[in-house]
């Protein structure tokens, strides 16, 4: 099939086969960040220790921060560009993936520089203690720098499943993970280099990944080609992207915010259960990997769903746009509602994997539980608010990202914990989940009113 009849389906396929051929390999592109934290914890876990573990916890805020860019510039690319493809205006779609490349350049390069200048006021600010501190630094003083291509990757996977190579995008992230799994355990035990050598596997892992996805836009047979007369920065282009790119950026900065005061709220609690504050964070590092990985999926759904909505909305077929978002939301719920099974009901299975210490396994399941009780309708809310980032709405895309984080998580994370102790912070995610899955339905039905005057 040409690349051409590739696009076109988008307006002919079924929807229920078309979501699945953008999304598996949307899922694979969007939980290879997340693998990468899996794959450290359980090496570094059991073949390092607990305040090694203790230390990713910590790194986390960070990672979401740098991450941070990567979706800034790759979500927003992405939409725009299956908008104007929607608009057989394929000149704009490559002068959007040039300046992508410039502004992720620019971008991504400028935090991990001011990241590494303060990088320890950053890191105790952060939650690491005298003990952690220098776990965490030997893993981000070689992390980092690999995270510009990461960044990349993200951006420019992005791009090649919105112009119609959605399986080739999946192979290129599927490439670096299975490179991270095969060089942790050499550089960890093999060579010795304990944190050094988890950071060295991630790093070489990411380059790989950067020079599989280049060899593809700079190949004279793809459709769209990431050419040097484009790589400039166009105010126009910048815009677009910044505005559509704004929502899943502030969630992940809202994410590394949150998980900051996580681990001070962490720490001024885990006494009154009996552990230390290290113990603690290593704990919400280990219940967290299993709902970031399935959170992550659902993303990759939603990033599934955005070539067929953003095309679809272009040409002004809201009938399809509409398909597309209930389909959606109805797997999502589905995926999520399976990670409240076992979350809630198996959590030590799962936290095992990633500590021989008995205390941490037993303090990780609680904080599970607690994270997991209202994981159900979490789906629905990524959905909704991703589903709005599709249609060029970004504001309310926005909103819902962050409320989500400041409006309702801060708020619970202060007040429950004074009447539950350390179950108070594990808990303040459920209410959150709750209020701002009510928050989505209720500017959903509004939209959905508005599709359904424009049918008639």
């Amino acid at each position: 099939m040409s690349n051409s009849a590739n696009i076109e389906e988008l307006s002919q396929k079924k929807i229920s086969k078309l979501l699945w051929q953008y999304a598996l390999p949307a899922i694979v592109g969007t939980i290879v960040n997340t693998l990468y934290n899996i794959i450290d914890g359980v090496f570094i876990g059991h073949w390092v220790g607990k305040e090694a573990l203790s230390a990713l916890g910590v790194i986390l805020p960070i990672m979401n921060l740098t991450a941070a860019v990567g979706m800034l510039v790759g979500a927003g690319s992405a939409s725009r560009m299956s908008i104007y493809l929607g608009l057989k205006n394929r000149e704009k779609a490559e002068q959007i993936a040039g300046t992508s490349f410039v502004l992720t350049l620019a971008l991504s390069g400028s935090m991990i520089a001011a990241i590494l200048i303060f990088l320890k006021p950053i890191l105790m600010f952060a939650g690491a203690s005298e003990v952690t501190y220098p776990y965490a630094r030997d893993f981000l003083v070689i992390f980092l720098p690999g995270n510009l291509f990461l960044s990349m990757c993200f951006n420019f996977n992005n791009m090649m499943r919105a112009s119609g190579y959605p399986f080739k995008a999946m192979y290129t992230m599927l490439i670096s993970v299975i490179a991270n799994i095969v060089l942790a355990p050499i550089f960890i035990l093999g060579f010795g280099w304990g944190m050094k050598g988890a950071a060295a596997a991630t790093f070489l892992s990411m380059v790989i990944s950067f020079c599989f996805v280049m060899h593809h836009f700079l190949n004279k047979g793809s459709y769209i080609r990431l050419r040097k007369i484009h790589m400039r920065f166009r105010a126009d282009i910048v815009k677009g992207i910044v505005s559509i790119g704004l929502a899943p950026f502030s969630m992940q900065v809202a994410a590394s915010v949150v998980v900051v005061f996580y681990n001070s709220q962490l720490r001024a609690y885990a006494g009154l259960a009996g552990a230390t504050g290290d113990d603690a964070i290593a704990a919400f590092s280990n219940a967290n990997r299993l709902m970031m990985l399935v959170t992550m999926i659902v993303m990759g759904l939603t990033q599934g769903m955005q070539p067929i909505v953003g095309y679809n909305y272009g040409a002004k077929n809201y009938a399809r746009v509409k398909e597309t978002l209930i389909y959606t939301i109805k797997v999502a719920t589905c995926i999520t509602s399976l990670g409240f099974v076992l979350g809630f009901f198996f959590p030590e299975v799962f936290v095992k994997a990633f500590s021989a210490d008995a205390e941490i396994t037993s303090l990780s399941a609680v904080a599970l539980r607690c994270l997991t009780l209202a994981y159900v309708i979490v789906g629905f809310q990524i959905v909704t608010s991703n589903f709005f980032q599709c249609i060029g709405m970004a504001s309310k895309s926005i909103f819902l990202s962050v409320s989500r984080q400041f409006l309702f998580l801060l708020p619970a994370m202060f007040i429950l914990p004074t009447f539950f102790g350390l179950n108070g912070v594990w808990l303040s995610a459920a209410v959150s989940d709750t209020l701002s899955a009510i928050t989505a339905g209720c500017m959903l039905i509004w939209q959905i009113k508005k599709f359904n005057k424009a049918l008639v």
